[in-house]
């Protein structure tokens, strides 16, 4: 008898009934010489700090670093009932031996050992590991199971990104809130992630425009342009000259080009092209490709690999003409489709590239949402680009002189459509997407001249750069760090594509993030986290690089005990980082302490310990309790005066020193503050009465 413990209800059913486990029973199917059971995805998690010690219930900082001796793990409260279940399975004394057929990846392998742990069992375990829920995967899987030990790393490295994302959030987290006495919280990746968002958003803010202006010849058969022009001097001067002038045709050069075929999807990618085309969140997507997952038509979704294996080649030959009747696309090949390009064994990792399963021709594909319909199409479309002809097209560059300057014009003409022929099916309403929108040059000659020609002056901008979509922070989540990598270096960026989407939304639920439409945009909380935090907690960099660390160790080639060196140096940087933060700066959060707002950039303003300062830490205004201008005067400048500089400008102070007189005046404090952040004092008298 031998026990099998999937990840979720229904891919349990699935197997049970592949290996014949008909019979129900609470919490487990059962066969002959079978059970399957299930986990409902994470049923544990490690304990949290007042499990360790009951002083932390209260979060002190003086009681940090927490670092446990010995993990402890809790099961999820509403998932006590199924573990009992599990743990009563994996001590049966009948059961030979116990399957993992949790998903076939790092997170997949945790939530088995961690419900393995706590049961105290000891019988041996084996693995399967597939990619493709369809019957004759899981057939072929369970005839070819793997011994536990081949999986030793990948689980060590799946506890330690477990142990790093606690260690770091629970220090730093409860470091940050009990030394500003606002809950603030911090992750390994969402914090970078958040920075990222952050730099973006500062790029926004501080971009200049700039004006500029184009030059356009209506030539008749054609238009001719000279663009970014900065200075509008000459851009009226070029216009004058232009207009009404003749051209002449200076070249033509023409140059045939090939746009290879797309690669096939990894997770990432796929999540990219569903929030740029459907608007679908990465959450979403990745939800839906589950599903479809689960309902045995697509493959594994949670890869990082854009290839398949050799051995796939007569089954991807298979399920093209599958996907290509699902969706009633009845265009002929000229040849057949180009599986070879396909398929690369040493780009393939844990699992190859995401393509539908053989189930496509079948009943199955009825009745899906609209959100896994519309990701069924991409993957099945993208199946048919990829093993697709080249896009082939000609491209042509004609230079126009007149005026004593240089026009451009360019053409392009399709010769082969090529993969290209299935965009416009992506969207499903017909509508064509990435098409080509440069038209063909005419019929023209070299020194041809056209005469008069038209000349127009248009005025354009430069633009700032764009906020991020899911679809473009993914993209730069996924490159994080990689110029700072060696060129060699497997890059991975921030988080996996298994995680990502969780990330995200976690920012925006903490509210650091919110959606404004299709972006993604930095809210004010999250601005104020990132302006107080060290460069080396927010670094996407250091973050990529414990990713790459992370992958090392599932291939054995990382020690365990070197990457948690490195995460308790983090732990201890970040204190000594708390440690240093000036007094007036832990009040930034305590909007009562505030006494007005700053005159250079419109933020609070706060009372310290010796002066008034900005909440934002790149304002340079601050200003001086005891300031050397007032000192002669046998004044300071008190909270009240302070409220009243910010508000108005000036204050009218009383008994002023006048030490050359060496009497007490009334005058009115006028108070300028520089770009610099230098704050300059002039003084008005009252009028006096004749």
């Amino acid at each position: 008898m031998y026990l099998v413990i999937a990840e979720k209800p229904s891919v349990a059913n699935s197997i049970a009934k592949v290996i014949g486990a008909y019979k129900k029973e609470q919490g487990y199917l059962e066969g002959r010489d079978c059970i399957v059971s299930w986990c409902l995805g994470h049923l544990a998690q490690y304990a949290s700090p007042e499990a360790y010690d009951e002083k932390y219930k209260n979060w002190d900082y003086g009681d940090l670093p927490i670092i446990p001796d010995r993990w402890k793990l809790v099961v999820a409260q509403d998932k006590k009932k199924q573990f009992e279940t599990l743990k009563d399975l994996l001590n049966k004394q009948e059961i030979d031996y116990v399957v993992n057929a949790c998903d076939a990846g790092r997170e997949g392998e945790l939530i088995f050992w961690w419900v393995y742990c706590l049961s105290a069992s000891h019988i041996p375990v084996k693995r399967l590991w597939i990619s493709s829920m369809e019957d004759s995967a899981i057939r072929k899987g369970f005839d070819d199971l793997k011994p536990d030990s081949e999986y030793k790393n990948l689980r060590l490295a799946a506890v330690c990104r477990a142990q790093a994302d606690w260690l770091i959030g629970m220090n730093a987290t409860r470091a940050y809130t009990t030394k500003y006495a606002k809950r603030l919280v911090i992750g390994r990746v969402q914090t970078p992630t958040l920075n990222m968002l952050a730099q973006r958003e500062e790029e926004i803010s501080g971009f200049k425009k700039e004006r500029y202006f184009n030059i356009s010849l209506d030539c008749g058969s054609l238009i001719a342009e000279k663009q970014k022009i900065f200075d509008e001097g000459e851009a009226d001067r070029l216009y004058k000259r232009c207009d009404g002038a003749e051209a002449l045709v200076m070249d033509i050069s023409s140059t045939d080009k090939k746009e290879r075929p797309p690669k096939l999807y990894d997770l990432t990618t796929l999540q990219r092209e569903a929030n740029r085309y459907h608007g679908l969140t990465a959450l979403e997507t990745l939800e839906a490709a589950q599903n479809l997952y689960e309902k045995k038509l697509i493959t594994y979704p949670r890869t990082d690999s854009r290839y398949l294996t050799k051995d796939m080649g007569d089954t991807v030959k298979d399920i093209i003409p599958l996907a290509r009747n699902l969706f009633g696309l009845s265009l002929p090949d000229r040849v057949a489709p180009d599986v070879d390009r396909l398929m690369d064994d040493d780009k393939v990792s844990d699992h190859h590239a995401i393509i539908p399963t053989a189930e496509l021709g079948g009943q199955e594909a009825a009745g899906l949402s609209e959100a896994e319909e519309k990701i069924l199409r991409l993957i099945s479309l993208r199946l048919l680009e990829a093993s697709g002809e080249d896009h082939i097209y000609t491209e042509t560059m004609v230079e126009i002189s007149c005026g004593g300057d240089v026009f451009t014009a360019n053409g392009k003409k399709i010769k082969q459509l090529g993969w290209k022929q299935y965009g416009r099916y992506r969207k499903g309403d017909g509508e064509k997407t990435g098409t080509d929108t440069i038209r063909p040059i005419p019929a023209i000659w070299k020194n041809q001249t056209f005469h008069p020609v038209k000349a127009e002056k248009t005025e354009h901008f430069t633009e700032p750069p764009k906020r991020y979509s899911e679809d473009t922070l993914l993209s730069a989540m996924e490159t994080a760090g990689n110029n700072e990598f060696q060129e060699d270096t497997e890059k991975k960026g921030l988080g996996t594509p298994a995680t990502r989407a969780g990330i995200i939304e976690k920012l925006i639920r903490s509210k650091y993030a919110c959606r404004k439409g299709r972006q993604i945009v930095i809210t004010e909380e999250g601005k104020a986290l990132i302006g107080i935090l060290p460069d080396f907690l927010r670094s996407p960099s250091m973050t990529a690089e414990w990713e790459n660390q992370l992958l090392l160790m599932e291939r054995g080639e990382m020690d365990v005990r070197t990457f948690l060196t490195g995460i308790r140096n983090m732990i201890t940087m970040t204190l000594n980082s708390c440690d240093i933060i000036p007094e007036e700066d832990l009040l930034r959060f305590r909007e009562k302490d505030s006494i007005g707002v700053g005159p250079l950039c419109g933020k609070l303003v706060y009372k310290g310990k010796k002066n008034y300062y900005c909440s934002d830490r790149d304002c340079r205004f601050v200003l001086w309790k005891d300031n050397r201008y007032f000192e002669k005067m046998k004044r300071s400048i008190d909270e009240k005066d302070a409220a009243e500089l910010l508000k108005n400008g000036r204050v009218t102070f009383h008994n002023l020193y006048s030490s050359r007189k060496d009497k007490y005046f009334d005058a009115d404090v006028i108070m300028k503050v520089q770009p610099d952040g230098r704050v300059d004092f002039s003084m008005e008298f009252p009028k006096r009465d004749k």
